[in-house]
């Protein structure tokens, strides 16, 4: 069994449709759920009980609306504070070294508007990349985002509860040891989609190692 930590930063959560639907489902066994901004609502973040926090799990998820192409203040203020030198990286600073980390985030265009011929002139992927190398100085195994676009008309196109369902799925794949991380991480989005990996097509989401025994 793995633990699973999610860190969830939304500023706005009363028009929230997505978020904290997707929050909520993920109070799972194993899996360890702190709101951010409920937590810390005047930014004075507890950097020993986040960083304890952190040393008690395996797997790392930052759940968020990105704003403004990055992630909310509260997720900012958390990386300054709480991945320390000494602790998350430079000398001696290894007690991150071998978790896995991810994103589940929402995007409000569409995919095609993150590409370098779209609105956005990026992809998600490479938009998220200071939180690549956000874990890879820290030692983690970065997995690729679990993300919806098109946040903004989910709800009407009824598009929550399945988005929702395949994450939780995803979750408890993660939290029992089933997943197959280093397969994840041949792909761009965690997304459930088709994917062509060494010759066979899946599921991103159902990425698991039972499927490849």
């Amino acid at each position: 069994m793995s633990k699973v930590l999610i860190l969830f930063a939304h500023p706005s959560q009363s028009r929230s449709e997505i978020n904290v639907p997707l929050f909520k489902a993920s109070h799972i066994e194993q899996v360890t759920c702190v709101d951010l901004y409920s937590e810390y609502s005047n930014f004075r973040i507890n950097i020993e009980k986040e960083q304890q926090r952190l040393l008690d799990h395996d797997v790392i998820v930052f759940m968020f609306p990105m704003y403004w192409y990055s992630t909310p203040a509260i997720l900012k203020e958390w990386q300054d504070l709480v991945l320390e030198h000494g602790f998350a990286y430079g000398h001696d600073g290894n007690q991150l070294k071998g978790k896995k980390f991810l994103c589940a985030i929402t995007a409000g265009g569409p995919e095609n508007a993150y590409q370098c011929d779209g609105m956005n002139h990026y992809g998600v992927h490479e938009l998220l990349q200071p939180l690549e190398q956000m874990a890879s100085l820290c030692g983690m195994h970065y997995i690729p985002p679990y993300v919806m676009f098109s946040a903004r008309t989910a709800s009407e196109d009824q598009r929550i509860n399945k988005h929702v369902d395949q994450w939780t799925r995803t979750l408890s794949s993660m939290k029992n040891s089933q997943f197959d991380f280093e397969q994840a991480t041949a792909l761009k989005l965690l997304n459930p989609r088709e994917t062509l990996i060494d010759g066979l097509i899946i599921d991103a989401h159902q990425t698991i190692k039972s499927e490849k025994q």
